[in-house]
């Protein structure tokens, strides 16, 4: 779960000191959590994947290659954008795959 964490967090370009202070509590809580050295309370684990806009179970599970693990991580970096700006990189990314399929 701590791997989770800090993956999601540097996903979004945040220090373990950004995500303390949306959470309103220490750096070093945050550290102990993705170091594993302590576990959140359920209700702090809910708090961060709210922060870091994903669901708990994904906080929870094992990191994955698998497709659907990376469209994740493709929708956390988006999450920020604006309409317009989101359109624009799904449109790279499609041109992307489409020029990779036909390589």
């Amino acid at each position: 779960m701590g791997a989770n964490i800090a993956e999601r967090r540097k996903l979004r370009g945040w220090t373990q000191a950004a995500l303390a202070e949306r959470l309103d509590v220490d750096a070093e809580t945050i550290s102990r959590f993705e170091r594993g050295a302590t576990l959140p309370s359920l209700l702090t684990l809910e708090r961060i994947s709210a922060c870091l806009r994903v669901r708990v179970g994904e906080l929870l599970t094992e990191s994955s290659a698998q497709p659907d693990a990376q469209a994740t991580i493709l929708s956390a970096w988006l999450a920020d954008l604006d309409e317009r700006d989101r359109d624009f990189v799904l449109e790279l990314v499609k041109s992307a795959c489409d020029h990779l399929r036909r390589a």
